[in-house]
């Protein structure tokens, strides 16, 4: 038995797939739904979703008058290319002659060991397109893009160039007392009314989450106005003050959902890190406001035009990432390669509106 037989790109991609079914998903994955499309650009088209303008008059027996399309653009640009790889050593090969030996208690163990690394590869793509769809819902100082660095690689992508949707979609709180950090004079409800309603009289239509980390979300649960506000309404004389009590409480206020996310991933300095930073509200409309894009992968492309698609030494997952392996000759190794071309896009970005509470 070689090791090419149990321990190949199609082999890995049915591995991962099994193990990430009962992983909880990512919320960038709901609200920015994956595409696969060819090649390296992207380009999409971005309306403005503002209030309906009325149809002109018109007199009878006269030619009609012709409206121009409102607000329309068209951003293009080159999406990111992710690539990382890793060995099976010559050590791991000895290691793996006992799989052969169906009587040994560690051969499982070894080969998941084994398949875990090329996982953890895979784990790590889906990083990156999180990463930027909750970059593209946190826009800090109302800059709403991605920066991505990275060993000296960096990309950055602006999807408000002329700022347009800064001054009339973004609120940064800027009076201490009014900061939600301000426990005991900050009001919350008002805040995010006043942006709902800013959001309704700018576009028409009204936003039905709200997107926080938990400790943006425990700002509002220490704010003397909310907890005076859920007191009023108990008329028993000791209320068991939650994040449950406060949660359906402004959402009955607001007609909203909080949508409250707190996954983290690890950087390549091994430091721990949150997808959605803290002291940002982002008013977003129900349903997908955007796509995730998955482009041609070199190892893709090659393989279509080699027409090796249907060989076990590459596979594709998640619609998009690519997964290699080949193997070389002094030193014994067999390489895995995962890599992803992948940018995600905005169409809705105008149904948005961001609150920077402190």
């Amino acid at each position: 038995m070689k090791l090419s037989d149990l321990f190949h790109a199609k082999a890995i991609a049915s591995n991962y797939t099994e193990a990430a079914s009962n992983d909880i998903p990512y919320l960038g994955t709901g609200l920015f739904p994956a595409k696969k499309k060819a090649g390296l650009d992207l380009s999409w088209i971005k309306g403005h979703k503002g209030l309906p303008v009325m149809l002109a008059p018109s007199s009878f027996d006269t030619k009609s008058t012709f409206r121009g399309r409102e607000g329309i653009s068209i951003s293009k640009t080159k999406m990111a290319f992710f690539k990382e790889g890793m060995f099976v050593t010559e050590e791991d090969y000895q290691e793996i002659l006992r799989v052969q030996d169906s009587e040994d208690e560690y051969a499982q163990e070894v080969l998941d060991r084994i398949f875990d690394d090329a996982a953890n590869l895979v784990r790590g793509a889906d990083v990156i397109p999180e990463i930027m769809r909750m970059s593209l819902l946190a826009p800090i100082d109302g800059n709403v893009g991605i920066t991505i660095k990275h060993k000296g690689k960096n990309y950055t992508y602006n999807y408000d160039p002329n700022g347009e949707w800064k001054n009339k979609h973004y609120l940064k709180i800027v009076t201490a007392a009014d900061k939600w950090s301000a426990a005991a004079t900050c009001n919350p409800i008002k805040n995010l009314e006043d942006a709902l309603d800013a959001q309704e009289k700018e576009s028409g239509n009204r936003p039905e989450l709200a997107l926080m980390s938990k400790d943006t979300f425990n700002l509002i649960k220490n704010s003397q106005a909310v907890k005076d506000g859920i007191l009023a309404q108990n008329t028993t004389p000791h209320v068991n003050y939650t994040s449950k009590k406060v949660k359906a409480y402004i959402e009955e206020e607001l007609d909203i959902t909080l949508v409250i996310y707190n996954k983290m991933y690890k950087d390549e300095n091994d430091t721990a890190k949150k997808f959605y930073p803290d002291n940002i509200v982002m008013l977003i409309p129900n349903g997908a406001i955007g796509n995730t894009y998955y482009g041609t992968t070199p190892t893709e492309a090659r393989a279509k035009l080699s027409k090796g698609e249907g060989d076990d030494s590459f596979a594709i997952v998640n619609t998009g990432v690519s997964i290699k392996t080949i193997e070389k000759n002094d030193p014994e190794n067999t390489e895995t390669i995962v890599s992803e071309v992948v940018l995600p896009s905005f169409e809705r970005l105008d149904e948005c509106y961001a609150i920077e509470v402190a």
